[in-house]
């Protein structure tokens, strides 16, 4: 039997983890505070039969979870059905214009100049000057930065020019695009960082090139099945998965973690312990003061997190077919949306909105003549205070009017069966996520790289961390990056040959 690794936590960075570990023979143990796997990539069902993904619904850069599994010496499509989509999604811009982006050439020449006279050059010239800054920054992203001198390897000078550090998406962007509502169509995806595009690193404009280079899939079933793949691989390899297994304290003993605590009393033994939890809740939560000065709770609650979101989940009794898999409602004033949201950490009297209707896609969602529709607001993390208890139900009516309003889902409620809400109070104190913010940390440049948590703990041996609060960051390819990141370290520290393919 190989060394043994705790990993608290079976969200996909974890589990991500665990198959990878347990194909290089280590004897592998996941434990679990809920009672099912996923974290926020997990699903729920309404009504029975109708399937939600809780959270993550966009799939990029599809080629990662290809060369995770590859490195497992496994085949994704034993356990995933990936369908690409198309349109990628449907933008419904400030001003009512819409605009359906798509990766086939043809389509997009046609959008673009039917939508943005003249632009289609402008459009060519992103996707190349893009695909020079992700051929130098994505190296950059796919190993740890344990300390400053990381930053003077040659992989990192050589990048340097492409950071864009001092200028934001937006900024970035509009070098490219003249046209406004052009512009907001490729730098919307900061929020899928939970950030504005007007304070979003500049670097991050190769998230847009990314969509139009490899598309967005889905896979039938929801993203859910990602993680539920990671398991079944795990547990075939040897992994023992522990649901409903809180971890009360991660144990450490001159400076190295030995196992964890069980909030039943058991202590388990291990050779490495690997944090999968929300990070600052796991800091602030299963690692005590002393073993943990650098992350204390005062220092966790003076960094910067990134937004929340409020959530609907809706059950309906017909399918919303003339409406592609993504859509996403502009606020009439965008910046000041989402300037409210991270500045002045109000709620927008305007807010965009994300309407995903799968159910175009994937007919095993829900049944026949039906779908299941996800709505996701974002919206102030609890930092702001706001009571969502008093609110809650007439925000969820200024957003059905938007979506039924400005989306075009006409006469949305009343085919309403059932529905699900979730608030950033239940994100912080259902689902254990540090302040509501569900997509982590900020990625503002004083918390990226060598200045993010680092994937092995910086204070004490023998304990690691993935998921979106460390090195790369928060989204599923980078949950994905991380996993591999901090497994191939702990592979590395005991010599086993890493098996590493590449696309």
């Amino acid at each position: 039997m190989g060394k043994k690794v705790i990993i608290v936590g079976a969200g996909p960075g974890g589990l991500a983890s665990s198959m990878m570990l347990s194909s290089k023979g280590f004897d592998v143990d996941v434990y679990e505070k809920q009672s099912y796997i996923g974290g926020r990539t997990s699903s729920f069902n309404l009504k029975e039969n109708f399937k939600f993904d809780l959270g993550p619904t966009f799939l990029m850069m599809d080629f990662i979870l290809e060369e995770l599994f590859e490195e497992c010496g496994l085949k994704i499509k034993d356990y995933l059905d990936l369908v690409e989509v198309d349109p990628m999604y449907r933008l419904v811009l400030p001003s009512g214009k819409e605009f359906f982006p798509s990766r086939n050439p043809i389509k997009m020449k046609k959008e673009i100049e039917e939508n943005f006279k003249g632009a289609y050059k402008s459009y060519l010239k992103f996707m190349e000057r893009e695909k020079d800054k992700l051929d130098h920054l994505l190296p950059c992203l796919q190993v740890p930065y344990d300390s400053y001198a990381d930053l003077t390897k040659p992989r990192f000078i050589k990048a340097i020019p492409y950071l864009d550090v001092n200028v934001s998406v937006y900024d970035v962007l509009k070098r490219y695009f003249d046209d406004e509502e052009l512009a907001l169509s490729f730098t919307f995806q900061a929020k899928y960082l939970g950030m504005s595009p007007w304070t979003c690193p500049g670097g991050f404009s190769i998230i847009p090139y990314i969509e139009h280079k490899y598309g967005i899939h889905h896979t039938t079933g929801g993203l859910n099945q990602i993680t539920k793949a990671f398991a079944k691989a795990s547990e075939s390899m040897g992994t023992k998965i522990h649901l409903s297994k809180e971890v009360k304290e991660v144990v450490v003993r001159d400076g190295k973690a030995r196992g964890v605590l069980l909030a039943d009393g058991r202590f388990m033994e291990s050779d490495y312990v690997i944090i999968n939890a929300d990070f600052a809740h796991a800091m602030t939560n299963i690692i005590k003061d002393q073993d943990n000065k650098k992350y204390t709770k005062d220092k966790m609650d003076n960094k910067k997190y990134s937004c929340s979101t409020y959530m609907i989940y809706l059950a309906l009794d017909k399918v919303y077919d003339q409406f592609p898999h993504h859509n996403i409602i502009f606020a009439k004033d965008y910046k000041k949306n989402l300037t409210e949201i991270s500045d002045s950490m109000v709620l927008s009297e305007d807010p965009s909105v994300y309407v995903q209707n799968p159910s175009v896609t994937d007919s095993t969602l829900a049944p026949e003549g039906m779908s299941a529709l996800y709505i996701l607001v974002p919206v102030p993390n609890n930092k702001s205070e706001i009571i969502w208890e008093d609110i809650k139900d007439s925000f969820k009516e200024k957003i059905l009017d938007i979506i039924e309003d400005k989306g075009g889902f006409v006469n949305l409620r009343e085919h309403i069966l059932e529905e699900k809400v979730i608030t950033p109070h239940d994100w912080e104190n259902e689902k254990d996520v540090y302040s509501g913010a569900t997509f982590n940390l900020s990625h503002s440049v004083d918390q990226l790289l060598v200045f993010r948590p680092h994937n092995k703990h910086e204070q004490f041996d023998r304990c690691y961390i993935v998921g979106g609060g460390t090195h790369p960051g928060s989204g599923l390819p980078t949950i994905f990056e991380s996993a591999r990141i901090s497994s191939r370290m702990i592979i590395g520290k005991e010599k086993i040959k890493p098996n590493r393919k590449k696309k």
